[in-house]
């Protein structure tokens, strides 16, 4: 295991600002952009400790993104940086969604607007699924595509047509995991 630098409070709370406040679609999208950007780019997570870090998140009550953003900043930084990462992406969006939350009633009687919105919500449904696919592509390694592929499809169709909880598929998929096991490449 290699030492890592601590991270600059600063850049991390800039970084929690902008992608927490700029990134549209929910938490899926957003925990993608700080995947590319903590992981790939910066190098402060590798990417099993966004792993876990992401599927600990997903099981935890309440809003998934907060206990990731939370998570990876505190990794990243400690117990300061998981505190203004969380403020970071949280105060200036709750404004934003009271504002325009005020702003939808009045521009309902307005068509133009109306098309604008079914244009965001098209735009989000595709961030999200770059979102799924910035977290599958890492498991598609050698030996491991067919395992990937059926553990995908059997999440979705638990979530989707059966209706199963976050934390039920997750504890299946890490009863599948233990026992499906591939050769990990050398």
């Amino acid at each position: 295991m290699t030492m890592r630098t601590r991270v600059s409070l600063a850049k991390l709370t800039a970084l929690y600002l902008r992608i927490g406040n700029l990134t549209f679609g929910g938490g899926d999208p957003t925990m993608a952009a700080l995947q590319r950007e903590m992981v790939e780019r910066r190098g402060w997570l590798t990417p099993e400790e966004y792993g876990l870090i992401y599927g600990l998140a997903r099981i935890t009550p309440g809003t998934n993104l907060l206990a990731f953003c939370a998570g990876a900043a505190w990794k990243a930084a400690g117990w300061r940086g998981a505190v203004l990462a969380v403020l970071a992406t949280t105060l200036p969006s709750a404004a934003l969604v009271v504002w325009l939350t005020y702003e939808y009633g009045v521009l309902q009687r307005y068509p133009l607007a109306m098309g604008a919105i079914d244009g965001i919500i098209a735009s989000a449904i595709g961030m999200m699924a770059a979102g799924a696919w910035q977290l599958v592509r890492p498991y598609l390694g050698r030996g491991r595509v067919m395992r990937t592929a059926a553990l995908v499809a059997a999440s979705a169709a638990l979530a989707m047509v059966v209706r199963r909880s976050p934390v039920e598929i997750l504890g299946l998929a890490a009863l599948v995991g233990v026992f499906w096991r591939t050769k990990e490449p050398q």
